[in-house]
């Protein structure tokens, strides 16, 4: 039983990072287009401010609090019935539209104020330009909310590719539509595409539940009902403490707005790819294995899957992780260097990036432990771990700003996460009174040796086939997407020499029926 738990999650995991994948390059693709028209000036800078306000919603209804509280419950009430569950789905859906449309109404009135909290730093003409975005922007919290509960009904129901793919929905809407719209209206067409592109990524969904006969429309909620009464008592310390995590990326836009013009941009840039091996391999895994975390009742089965969610999190992301740092400026420049995006945007964006992959390992492992904390139905612990990070990126964020300015920004917030993630175990490990036993001496030993092949492949590539920034687009992609390719090959090779045990992991996962 506890190797076919394991093997359904991977399986899950896998198809949702299919999916994500094709949704993290037009991500990227997204952000080419960006970068082409604005590149990294004081209007891109209000753009990421106010997208940043509007967006809140992502991290905590789609990623965050909805899922913690709605899918251990939804899950369980599947078990006995999948009409009740679905019933269960439709009155969620009302009490959610009712509450982001109060928040959207509440956000739009108070856009001023919320600007003037986020980048205190901003002249006036950016505050405004930053006030007007927000306004146009807000009702995206809507339709993100709604996708979020789909996805939660639909990872439910054993669905998870279609979820991974609908935002590249989402960003394919806005590569179309931005090009036109940024010529007829500026900066405000980024907004307008947002909206348009937000709608995509829900319809996405919403239709294929169709599909599924798992259809959600708003129906009369019944408070008397205990299964959404419990969605709601979970879903209130769930939004206080994952709220919180919103305070991140407001720290890092707030002390960035004092820096010279373009900081908040190239940070955004960063963070953009920095979220398709975040979003391609640590959300899929932690999608994957919050379900299925929710259904097992036996301690020791519930360890396994957490050990394995992880070790497969840490194969994955710690090779990604170090390529992109020994790339970071080949990357960058093959990416974002074109138009209006200059020299000294491709420089800062380069250390920027380096220095967030630095924190993507930490990231994974935090993000798969607050999993285990929404299965545990522990939202008080979910909030300390969520309160420390949010300190703690704080705290390193005014240590780093002065001596490493926008640098410290983008490094803060992954040594931040990663203490967030070992707390996290540490009260995993307290609840459920077993030593989790994530890694030994032997394992990280294997991984120094494979990461250090990969070092070698690099810069191997490096001194024998320089990379020439004046050479075509075609050769330049080539050669990143070849040292990338290098690089996979010589881990794998050195991993499957080791005999890490995640390539049996996967073997079971495809071969086992």
């Amino acid at each position: 039983m506890q190797n076919n738990n394991n093997n359904s999650m991977l399986k899950h995991a896998i198809m949702m990072m299919g999916g994500t994948l094709l949704s993290r390059i037009l991500g990227l693709v997204r952000e080419i287009v960006v970068a082409a028209f604005f590149g990294a000036t004081r209007s891109m800078d209000a753009f990421n401010v106010a997208y940043t306000l509007s967006n809140l919603a992502r991290q905590l209804l789609a990623e965050g609090a909805l899922s913690a509280a709605f899918v251990p419950v939804f899950s369980k009430v599947l078990v006995d019935s999948r009409e009740r569950a679905i019933e269960l789905a439709k009155r969620t859906m009302t009490v959610l539209l009712f509450l982001t449309t109060i928040v959207v109404a509440l956000g739009i009135i108070f856009s001023p104020l919320l600007v003037k909290i986020m980048s205190p730093g901003f002249d006036e003409a950016s505050h405004e330009l930053s006030v007007g975005l927000t306004r146009y922007m807000f009702p995206f919290l809507i339709f993100i909310s709604l996708e979020a509960l789909t996805m939660g009904e639909l990872n439910s129901l054993g669905s998870f590719f279609v979820p991974a793919l609908s935002p590249a929905c989402s960003n394919l809407v806005f590569i179309i539509t931005a090009p036109f719209f940024a010529r007829k209206f500026g900066v405000y067409g980024l907004a307008l595409s947002v909206l348009c592109g937000g709608a995509a990524h829900f319809l996405t969904q919403w239709l294929w539940g169709l599909k599924m006969r798992a259809f959600l429309y708003p129906v009369k909620p019944d408070f008397h009902d205990e299964n959404l009464r419990k969605i709601l008592r979970l879903f209130l310390p769930y939004a206080a403490g994952l709220s919180l995590n919103q305070i991140n990326p407001v720290i890092s836009r707030m002390l960035g707005s004092f820096l010279q013009e373009g900081s908040i941009s190239v940070l955004n840039y960063s963070n953009r790819i920095l979220q398709l091996p975040l979003g391609l391999f640590v959300i899929a895994i932690s999608q994957a294995v919050l379900p299925q975390l929710s259904k097992v009742k036996d301690s020791s089965e519930f360890v396994e899957t957490l050990r394995q969610a992880l070790r497969f999190a840490l194969f994955i992301v710690l090779p990604a992780s170090l390529g992109v740092i020994l790339i970071s400026r080949e990357f960058v420049h093959l990416v974002f260097v074109r138009g209006e995006f200059n020299d000294w945007a491709w420089s800062a964006t380069s250390s920027c990036l380096a220095l967030s992959m630095l924190g993507l390992p930490g990231m994974a492992c935090s993000t798969v432990v607050m999993r285990a904390l929404y299965a545990l139905s522990m939202p008080r612990e979910a909030f300390k771990v969520t309160l420390f990070s949010v300190i703690s990126t704080g705290l390193f964020s005014l240590i780093l700003l002065f001596p490493m300015s926008y640098n410290g920004l983008a490094l803060a917030p992954g040594i931040a996460f990663t203490l967030s993630g070992l707390l996290g175990l540490h009260y995993v490990r307290k609840k459920l009174g077993r030593k989790l036993r994530i890694l030994d001496a032997k394992v990280l030993c294997n991984y120094i040796a494979s990461l250090a092949v990969i070092c070698v492949a690099v810069y191997a590539c490096k001194y024998i086939f320089p990379y020439d920034a004046e050479s075509s687009l075609l050769m330049r992609a080539f050669w990143v997407l070849g040292v990338i390719a290098l690089s996979a090959a010589a881990y794998s090779c050195v991993t499957l020499l080791l005999k890490f045990r995640e390539w049996f992991w996967l073997k079971e996962a495809f071969v086992r029926k």
